[in-house]
């Protein structure tokens, strides 16, 4: 069979759809036509307009085209897009005429068409190729297919237009990139719109212009926007996520525009300001829309905004009763929840003062804060901030716990009912909304000294060298304790079944308030599980963890820490076993013992159970068995995410997660190629100490000598970032290098002379020339409407005890 290897990016029936009556060609303009040097010296412009057969236009050599060796495969052509175009086809065709039933069974088809053509042209491609830092051919076309339909949820959810310029003697033209964004903020030359970038569809005036045939135009305007144009253009929609199940009236289109001569060229001009290098038109005059257009570009979107009188078929709750009863609610964004009213912040009205408090709730004044970063790098401040929400969780604890001065941590747990654990589950999951947009409460890459823990979430892990890991790389954020009921069946909730979340409570409780002082004053920040509030994150998260982790598992002699929690969490539960089964348990262990030594046994079981700040005190616990989670997170994948998301590098005291960081590190840096070897090596053959008591370490960072390690770290982090574009430069590496021993030096010698409790570690690190990185994080970032994240980790970085080293 002979191979297809010349691909249409735009395909011939679509264009054919653009043919003038009785032509069966379209004049094409080559908008940057080719110059070639004669061998004379001269210099001569390749033909720019010329008419062509849809066979011959808008198409690429080999542009869909995988290799295997020798072997060439065109299946992505064929059967990809040979089905696709199929069904696409059909779907235009009934979206340009005017029956019902047969748009309403085409209405899915339709987004899946668009889809897929903003991607697959070149300019679409040359986008997706921004978004990792290499791409092979082959894995290009895998990556391609592997965020089909992330645009379909936020468009059909927009006001859906469909104009005519049937009285029009000008008609619609077709591009290269036929799947065309406007948005008045962003012009063509704009830096976020040039070359390959289109501005987000996500943006609140962001406006997807797609032309059906030569006389009809599809329109898709985000709800805000149409209804107040005066919104900040280039702010996201409300609950701008993608891959989402939402319920959509299918019928719901404004098709009442008949469009003049001048606002057909309109249209056609931002297509064309939008093309890659060609455009086609059933009449050559047509493709000079330039011509005749004199508004500014932020004009243009007069002609675009759908009529007020049509809104009202979009917006609105809409309620869905089921046959076994359920009734599914949705507001007009896609949201299954009501907002709630103590998560909502109103943003300060007036523009703050360099010494006011923050606006984005980090607690800090304002010059120290957001005002040197753009806006795109802020958080949001029209929601309560992640440490303002673990403030409200800490206070709510604190209410129901009743825990006053005076109050130790064994009355405390002695006390403890269902009830009380059923709230702070309950207030926790009020908290944290399962629709609750984490992207925009985290911070962003801004230069900040960041780092992502990844390891043991556990009360007696945590303080070892963790927390003090903030005092050397900056803020450090680190996954919530807490389980969130709304991601458990009802059954398991702990809110419905607290009784089974004993243990694991005073777990969550203990590391939350031993953490607790460090995320007031913004050394820690801990966040949720970002997979709460997207399954479709979370699925192709687990898919891929299980995809690279296979026959992986945790060596437990090379996690001692980790063998040894296990242990005391088994030895906890026979310690709450009743005192009945305690006794028979006894007999059977030690027949050899009488009733006086049994009942001094049991009277020193009861003593080890009182000392052990995680034991619980309540008898029954064991009915009904225990949840207890043991786990290392995030995992590898979230780490990543996450730390591409905040501009963070990776630390971790896992030997488990360290090999899976390294195993990343090598697969781009072909065989493992550093940087800044020497830093490395004097980093590695360092002692680091690290303070136990959270209060020490929150006394510490207020020193003026501690605030060497951030800085350094920050400026590692930044060198490494540009080594791809800049190049390595000695000098420089030198400099860091020699900064490291002094800072070393100083901190060392002043956390010794303290005399507080400490820990002494190694630490190692990776500089991989390529970063750490992994195109299935990449993918998991798109997916997730995520635009100002980094392409890769530039650093990582393994703790391990001095006494408990493993080679």
């Amino acid at each position: 069979m002979s191979k297809t290897r010349n691909n249409h990016y735009v395909p011939q029936w679509y264009q054919e759809g653009f043919f003038e009556a009785g032509s069966n060609t379209l004049a094409y303009l080559d908008v940057n036509p080719t110059r070639r040097v004669l061998e004379d010296g001269r210099v001569i412009t390749e033909r720019a307009l010329f008419d062509a057969p849809t066979s011959r236009a808008f198409r690429q050599f080999d542009l869909y085209s995988t290799f295997f060796g020798t072997s060439i495969n065109d299946e992505i052509e064929r059967r990809l897009f040979g089905d696709i175009d199929a069904r696409g086809s059909n779907a235009i065709r009934a979206f340009a005429g005017s029956d019902a039933s047969r748009q309403h069974r085409h209405f899915q088809t339709l987004f899946e068409y668009i889809d897929i053509q903003k991607i697959r042209t070149p300019k679409g491609l040359d986008w997706l190729k921004t978004q990792y830092p290499t791409l092979s051919q082959n894995e290009l076309m895998f990556e391609m297919q592997g965020i089909r339909m992330m645009h379909c949820t936020i468009w059909a959810e927009g006001v859906r237009e469909i104009v005519s310029a049937e009285d029009a003697d000008i008609k619609f033209i077709v591009s290269d990139h036929p799947v065309t964004i406007y948005n008045p903020a962003a012009p063509p030359e704009a830096k976020t719109s040039s070359d390959s970038n289109d501005p987000s569809i996500a943006l609140k005036a962001s406006q997807t212009i797609f032309p059906l045939t030569r006389n009809f135009c599809l329109i898709l305007t985000n709800l805000e926007y149409a209804r107040d144009p005066s919104t900040n253009p280039l702010e996201k929609r409300t609950f701008a996520r993608n891959y989402r199940q939402s319920i959509i009236r299918t019928d719901a289109f404004i098709r009442t525009r008949k469009l003049s001569n001048q606002e057909v060229t309109r249209i056609n001009y931002v297509l064309k300001a939008r093309a890659r290098r060609y455009i086609g038109a059933g009449r050559k005059e047509w493709l000079y829309p330039e011509n005749s257009i004199s508004e500014p570009w932020g004009e243009l979107r007069k002609t675009l905004l759908p009529p007020k009188d049509g809104l009202w078929n979009f917006g609105g709750e809409m309620f869905a009763k089921f046959e076994n009863g359920h009734v599914h609610y949705q507001d007009e964004f896609g949201r299954t929840e009501k907002q709630r009213d103590f998560l909502r912040k109103d943003p300060p009205t007036k523009p703050l003062r360099p010494r006011d408090v923050c606006g984005c709730g980090s607690g800090w004044l304002f010059k120290a804060c957001c005002e040197p970063k753009p806006i795109v790098l802020r958080p949001t401040w029209s929601e309560p901030s992640i440490r303002e929400r673990n403030i409200m969780l800490y206070n709510g604890i604190v209410n129901v716990l009743g825990l006053i001065p005076g109050k130790d941590w064994t009355q405390v747990r002695r006390n403890l009912t269902d009830e009380q654990i059923g709230k702070v589950y309950s207030l926790y999951e009020g908290l944290w909304p399962l629709e609750t947009d984490l992207l925009q409460l985290l911070p962003k890459p801004d230069g900040t000294a960041r780092a992502i823990y990844t390891g043991s979430i556990h009360p007696s892990t945590i303080t070892k060298f963790a927390l003090g890991a903030s005092l050397y790389f900056g803020e450090l954020i680190i996954q919530h304790p807490f389980l969130h009921a709304g991601t458990v069946k009802k059954k398991y909730s702990p809110v419905e079944n607290p009784k089974t979340y004993r243990q694991e409570f005073l777990k969550s409780v203990l590391f939350f308030l031993n953490v607790m002082p460090l995320v007031e004053v913004g050394l820690v920040n801990l966040i949720p599980d970002p997979c709460n509030f997207d399954s479709h994150l979370r699925d192709q998260m687990l898919h891929m963890a299980e995809s690279r982790a296979a026959g992986l598992r945790i060596d437990r002699h090379k996690e001692p820490h980790i063998e040894e929690l296990m242990r005391q969490d088994f030895r906890r539960s026979i310690m709450s076993l009743p005192r009945e089964e305690l006794l028979s348990q006894l007999s059977r262990a030690l027949p050899e013992l009488d009733t006086t030594k049994q009942e001094e046994t049991l009277g020193y079981i009861e003593q080890l159970r009182e000392n052990d700040p995680l034991a619980v005190l309540q008898t029954d616990s064991l009915t009904g068995g225990q949840f207890s989670m043991m786990s290392l997170a995030p995992n590898f994948e979230m780490s990543m995410y996450l730390a591409q998301a905040t501009g963070s590098c990776i630390i971790t005291d896992s030997r488990f997660r360290w090999n899976e960081v390294k195993r990343a590190s090598r697969q781009r840096a072909g065989g493992g190629q550093s940087n800044l070897a020497a830093l490395a090596r004097d980093i590695e053959r360092s002692e680091f100490v690290f303070p136990q008591n959270v209060m020490d370490i929150a006394a510490l960072a207020l020193d003026e000598t501690s605030a060497a390690y951030p800085a350094l770290v920050r400026d590692i982090f930044k060198y490494l970032s540009n080594l791809r574009e800049r190049g390595p430069k000695p000098n420089r590496e030198a400099q860091l290098t020699a900064r490291f021993a002094r800072a070393h030096q100083q901190f060392q010698s002043a956390i010794k002379k303290t005399r507080m409790a400490t820990e002494e570690a190694r630490i190692s690190c990776v500089f991989p020339s390529d970063g750490i990185q992994d195109n299935t994080v990449n993918r998991l970032l798109l997916m997730s409407s995520s635009e100002m994240h980094l392409p890769s980790v530039p650093m990582a970085f393994f703790i391990e005890s001095k006494t408990l080293q493993v080679k």
